[in-house]
């Protein structure tokens, strides 16, 4: 027996078919809040409403500019506030997101320079050594940095 729900109705297995996601990730989900737990038939199979596949699609579009799933979780609380009060709470996360941004991009440029430092050094290398290269050369020098740098 169904319990009283309106709409369209999805198991689990459809309602992750239908949203790309395992249902595994739907169990974890439901755990950590992101989705509402949905009421059971009798024999306790979870009875999804088109409202789950809205809220999935919510998750996913959050997820693919980079919010985290405490995040997401964060938004769609959100929305029990009005107006200006839920516009406030949204820009001051983007805020807290763009800066720590801010801070993976300079990470980034450091390892593309350390990066682009270390393929030079390999360059060098084999260009003076050219096609004299023995087994008595001396090492890769990214290998000899590698090994003595302390960090």
């Amino acid at each position: 027996m169904r319990p009283a729900v309106t709409g369209e109705i999805y198991q689990i297995g459809e309602l992750a078919a239908r949203s790309g996601v395992t249902p595994d990730t739907l169990r974890y989900y439901e755990r950590v809040g992101l989705l509402r737990k949905p009421p059971r038939t009798g024999g306790g199979f979870r009875m999804y409403t088109a409202d789950a596949v809205e809220r999935l699609r919510f998750i996913k579009q959050a997820q693919s500019v980079g919010l985290t799933l405490h995040e997401i979780r964060d938004l769609l609380g959100y929305q029990t506030s009005g107006g200006l009060t839920r516009c406030r709470q949204v820009r001051d996360m983007l805020r807290a997101k763009l800066a720590e941004l801010q801070a993976r991009l300079v990470e980034l440029q450091e390892f593309q320079r350390t990066l682009s430092d270390y393929f030079q050094d390999c360059e060098r290398t084999l260009s003076r050594a050219g096609a004299r290269a023995t087994p008595a050369e001396p090492d890769c020098p990214v290998i000899e940095t590698l090994r003595t740098t302390k960090r």
